[in-house]
């Protein structure tokens, strides 16, 4: 069982920049991928990243790649979400996600827990 919190959503204008966070439970961190999920209203959840265990390996959805970049301190059990020049139809609900099976995923459904999401909101 892996337990996950996101933090640092809020509000900020186009072209502005945010850091998620999301704390896991310290058991067995590293046996887990990391992903972030997005969900918008009326949409259904959408990949945005993910990286490896050790952190080695990362995969970004294309409507953010090269302005988001995932990380993760495996010593802090976290995994970060760095979001620069935010657009509005990036405004989501934003979810941390842990995968336990080997290799890197993009289908939610391949995700075995999930945090309760941080509300990021992009005004124009």
């Amino acid at each position: 069982q892996v337990q996950l919190v996101e933090s640092g959503g809020g509000l900020v204008q186009a072209g502005g920049s945010l850091r998620l966070s999301c704390a896991a439970s310290g058991r067995a961190f590293t046996n887990y991928n990391m992903g972030w999920f997005r969900q918008a209203p009326g949409k259904e959840r959408e990949f945005v990243a993910v990286i490896s265990r050790m952190g080695g390996n990362l995969y970004y959805a294309d409507s953010v790649k090269g302005r988001f970049t995932i990380s993760r301190d495996n010593a802090k059990n976290t995994v970060f979400l760095q979001m620069n020049s935010l657009k509005p139809e990036d405004t989501a609900v934003y979810y941390c996600a842990a995968d336990g099976s080997p290799g890197l995923r993009s289908a939610p459904q391949r995700y075995d827990y999930w945090g309760q999401g941080t509300q990021v909101t992009v005004s124009s």
